[in-house]
């Protein structure tokens, strides 16, 4: 069903490079909310990465190219906030005050503004850089991620970013439900430790150190990324039944419990990985699957796409990634990214 989406008549002024920011607010722009881009003269710096880059991140909203810096262009941003509900704003804090881009500089313009400040530690953290890899390495994520007897690692997607916007899009929607105008803050580092919940949880409350296992998960046993006799097989098992039901088709005996497995871990690991290389990653998966075992064949990006093809969809002669957002009243309706300036150009 298409018609307007559910955040039609949601009103969101951008201000931001790159990710993060860009990121939450197409991801409310697919959902029918009216998204205006104020980008600077020369431009959201992801322009200069490649016209699909800059796609993925900024389809079907509006651009306005103005100067924060002058008087004209603080002028037309006020003028801009008057008819708007929200601005998110992805910069470091100097410049957010620089600019007047917080609820305290623009309320005597529109006092139900809700502004969104998207910034790497935090506004009063300083202006210290704060891009993605910088953060997975001071906050605990490269430490377990990798080989346990490698160097740290990180993975080859930009998570905290994403990760960010995702928590930047939601607390912007939270202020905005509340009925009151406002500031909302968000940081790079407070999400990706709140995204550690379990691993903080289990320091905190019993001083247990977060180990490198490879991937694996820190509780459950086996849950983690194993080879077979072709390709590798990511195998998730919590319950014992789960356990019972993958043993048998394994041909594994023992570890009937969940403390058992966790207490023999590297037995279990041992035991799992001369099963699976009996098949190949692909065989495993068809047949534990029908038991209602988790388990998936390592698949490249090109293979997933390719298996999901409802999931790409076409913006202004671009081939991207659609809204993850499934709803039966609302089917998105994918705009193209804007030109530089094209709804609007005060520089």
């Amino acid at each position: 069903m298409t018609g307007p989406g559910p955040l039609a008549g949601l009103r969101v002024l951008e201000v931001g490079h790159i990710l993060a920011g860009p990121y939450a607010t197409m991801l409310l722009a697919d959902l029918g909310a009216d998204v205006i881009k104020l980008e600077p003269p020369g431009g959201d710096l992801s322009r200069q990465v490649s016209d699909a880059y800059f796609a993925s991140l900024n389809r079907g909203k509006r651009s306005v190219r103005l100067d924060l810096a002058t008087p004209v262009g603080q002028e037309r941003l006020h003028g801009l906030v008057r008819d708007a509900d929200a601005l998110l704003v992805n910069l470091k804090p100097s410049a957010i005050h620089r600019f007047g881009l917080t609820y305290e500089a623009l309320k005597p313009w529109n006092e139900r503004l809700v502004c969104v400040a998207l910034t790497g530690w935090g506004m009063d953290a300083g202006d210290e850089p704060a891009f993605d890899y910088v953060v997975q390495a001071a906050t605990g994520v490269a430490a377990l991620t990798g080989d346990p007897n490698g160097p740290p690692a990180l993975p080859g997607y930009s998570s905290v970013d994403n990760s960010a916007g995702l928590a930047a899009a939601l607390g912007l929607l939270a202020q905005v439900v509340s009925g009151r105008g406002g500031q909302m803050e968000v940081c790079l580092r407070d999400v990706m430790l709140s995204q550690l919940n379990y691993h903080a949880a289990a320091w905190l409350n019993a001083g247990a150190v977060p180990r490198r296992l490879g991937g694996a998960h820190a509780y459950y046993v086996p849950a983690q990324l194993f080879p077979t006799a072709e390709g590798h097989l990511a195998l998730f098992i919590t319950h014992d039944g789960f356990w019972r039901s993958f043993a048998t088709e394994a041909g594994i005996e023992g570890h009937g419990t969940m403390a058992e497995r966790a207490a023999h871990r590297e037995e279990v690991i041992a035991a799992v990985t001369k099963a699976l290389a009996a098949d190949t990653a692909t065989g495993w998966e068809s047949r534990l699957r029908p038991l209602g075992v988790a388990a998936a064949a390592v698949r490249t990006l090109p293979q997933a796409l390719a298996e999901a093809p409802e999931m790409v969809v076409e913006a202004g002669g671009h081939r991207l990634v659609g809204s993850p957002f499934r709803s039966a009243a609302h089917q998105p309706s994918y705009g193209p990214p804007p030109g530089l300036g094209e709804h609007g150009d005060l520089v």
